[in-house]
C-alpha cells in the first residue's frame, strides 16, 4: 500500500526557508506531501519567492485587516478549508491562531528549542538562542509539536537535541539547530502520513513501523 500523500497549507511569516525544505524534500520524494496553499502574514517577503517558483496558490493574511483575533483566525482557516488540506504547518509564523474545532491536533510547529525550556510568547529566532547561551544550557535543539491555544505549548511530537558548544554565537547555534530542523519537520509530517501518531491527552504515541499485522485490534505495542 502506497503512503497517503498529505494536503498541507505553509504558513509563513519570513524568510521561508522551512517552506524550502518542504519543497527539497517533496521533489527528492523523501516526503509525502503536498502543498496546496502558502499562507503569509506579511506581504512580500522573501518567502513567498518559493511558492511562486513552484506555482504554490499564495494568499497574504495580515493581522491589521481584522478587529479581532477570531476573526483573523477564521480567515486563515477558511482558506485552508477551502484547498481541503489535511494539516496546516506553522513554519517561521509569528502569529497567534486560535485553532478552530474541526483543526485540533492538525495544525503544527516547530519551535527552536527543547520545550518546554525556552519558550512560549516573545521567544522566536535568535532571541532563543541568545537566552539558552546566556542561561548557559549545554544542550538544546528543536521540537515539533500540534498547536494549541497558547504559545509553544501542545502535545510534542518530536524532539532533536543540538550540543552547545562553548564558543557558540546565536547565529552559529541558530544554524545548527535549523539543520536539526530540515530533519525533524519532514519526519514528523512522515510519521502522520503514516498513521502512526497517536494522542492521549498531552502524551503523543509513535507507533512502530511495521506494525504486527496478528496483532487484535485496538492492540499497539509501542
Amino acid at each position: 500500500m502506497s503512503k497517503k500523500k498529505l494536503r498541507l497549507a505553509v504558513l509563513i511569516s519570513g524568510t521561508g526557508r522551512s517552506l524550502k525544505n518542504f519543497i527539497d524534500h517533496i521533489s527528492a520524494g523523501t516526503l509525502s506531501a503536498e502543498i496546496a496553499v502558502v499562507i503569509s502574514s506579511v506581504s512580500n517577503v522573501t518567502g513567498l519567492q518559493y511558492a511562486e517558483e513552484e506555482s504554490i496558490p499564495i494568499e497574504i493574511v495580515e493581522r491589521s485587516q481584522f478587529d479581532s483575533l477570531n476573526e483573523f483566525s477564521e480567515a486563515n482557516f477558511n482558506i485552508c478549508r477551502a484547498a481541503g488540506v489535511d494539516y496546516v504547518v506553522l513554519a517561521g509564523y509569528l502569529r497567534l491562531l486560535k485553532i478552530p474545532k474541526d483543526f485540533e491536533n492538525r495544525v503544527l510547529n516547530i519551535h527552536p528549542s527543547l520545550i518546554p525550556s525556552f519558550c512560549g510568547k516573545g521567544y522566536y529566532g535568535n532571541i532563543v538562542h541568545a537566552k539558552v547561551l546566556e542561561y548557559g544550557a549545554k544542550l538544546s535543539g528543536c521540537t515539533v509539536h500540534f498547536v494549541d491555544q497558547e504559545y509553544d505549548n501542545g502535545p510534542i511530537i518530536l524532539q532533536k537535541p543540538v550540543e552547545v558548544r562553548e564558543d557558540d554565537t546565536p547565529d552559529i547555534l541558530n544554524a545548527r539547530v535549523f539543520a536539526a530542523e530540515c530533519i525533524a519537520y519532514p519526519e514528523a509530517i512522515s510519521l502522520l502520513a503514516d498513521g502512526r501518531v497517536s494522542i492521549y491527552g498531552r502524551t503523543v504515541k509513535i507507533a512502530p513501523p511495521n506494525n504486527n499485522k496478528n496483532q487484535k485490534s485496538g492492540e499497539i505495542d509501542f
